[in-house]
């Protein structure tokens, strides 16, 4: 099998990988046993790097277009997909070993992804400082212009960790509601991946303080759920 692609976002940090979006591929390749590497693209490029290769733009909510990344080129099919969860719903139904969409799970995981996304995207301000401080200068720069966060970002930080933190307990409530340790109970799925991709992201990203802050919250879950996936995943 020749080794899939995965377009992801260049940073300063040793490794480079951070953006949450782009490491959800990166686990589920990792997973399934599918080889792959990865090209680092630089977040003011994206737009330019995207288009020379074809890739699809996304649709925003107000019906513009925006090149994104992850994207992921399979070149046994000749497929170029965009967006991470067009790209989990194509790896599941074109190499179905191990799967992550159990059960035929895929709408209500998706559903799952909407009402968590729902929980940490108010407190998304938090974060926004801090990848700017591991990005290049230009890539910085054009982020400060791209987002449509308002700025002072480092204003009602605390505000922001009361809502995270609100967030994570209510997450915390559908984990207790299953009888093992992931979403689904003892099944392994795309819904652990969602979450894990997103702490990991708050590890890479935010302050070692500031992590063990999150590390610290409902007897420590979210450190384990994170070391339970990468584990699951063969990324640990």
């Amino acid at each position: 099998m020749l080794p899939f692609v995965l377009y992801d976002i260049l940073s300063e940090l040793p490794g480079n990988n951070w953006s949450p979006n782009p490491a959800k591929p990166r686990f589920i390749l990792s997973y399934k046993n599918l080889p792959f590497v990865t090209l680092w693209v630089e977040y003011s490029d994206i737009s330019i790097a995207m288009k020379s290769i074809g890739a699809k733009p996304n649709k925003r909510r107000d019906g513009s277009e925006v090149h994104t990344v992850p994207v992921l080129s399979d070149p046994n099919t000749g497929a170029l997909i965009t967006d991470s969860l067009e790209i989990a719903s194509y790896l599941e139904k074109t190499y179905p070993e191990k799967p992550i969409f159990p059960n035929n799970s895929e709408s209500l995981i998706c559903a799952f992804d909407s009402a968590y996304m729902s929980l940490i995207i108010p407190a998304i301000r938090t974060t926004f400082l801090r990848t700017t401080e591991i990005l290049s200068p230009a890539s910085a720069e054009f982020l400060a212009h791209s987002v449509n966060v308002p700025l002072p970002w480092d204003a009602k930080r605390d505000e922001g960790w009361e809502l995270l933190e609100k967030g994570y307990s209510t997450a915390y409530e559908w984990y207790q509601k299953s009888d093992g340790k992931w979403i689904m109970g003892d099944t392994f799925s795309y819904a652990d991946i969602i979450v894990a991709c997103w702490l990991l992201m708050y590890k890479r990203v935010l302050k070692e303080d500031e992590w063990a802050r999150i590390s610290s919250w409902n007897g420590g879950k979210w450190a384990q759920v994170l070391a339970d996936v990468e584990k699951e995943c063969k990324l640990a």
